[in-house]
């Protein structure tokens, strides 16, 4: 139960930190989420992808593979991580050219 609810919680860091990212300068890395931003907008793209990884996530416990939430969840927590990086770097790089 511990891993779903992190599972969870890491969708929404990852829609946030997805979506500050976009406000500072940064990209889609994936090619389907790139398109839904494209067809859809940033907020509506994102969401919908998260709302994917969600349904994806109710799949595998519907099928009787709730373990690899937690083997998700790294790869969220990792993603979350490289987000975070790239807006300090962006935030970085906005103080410099601010201070100049």
């Amino acid at each position: 139960m511990l891993a779903i609810q992190v599972f969870v919680y890491l969708q929404v860091l990852d829609f946030f930190t997805t979506l500050i990212g976009f406000r500072l300068g940064a990209g889609e890395a994936s090619p389907f989420i790139a398109k839904l931003i494209h067809l859809t907008g940033p907020a509506v793209g994102v969401g919908l992808s998260k709302l994917l990884g969600v349904g994806i996530g109710a799949i595998c416990l519907a099928t009787g593979r709730g373990r690899l939430i937690g083997w998700i969840n790294y790869w969220y927590a990792g993603l979350i991580v490289w987000n975070l990086c790239i807006i300090l770097l962006a935030g970085d790089r906005i103080q410099a050219i601010l201070n100049h």
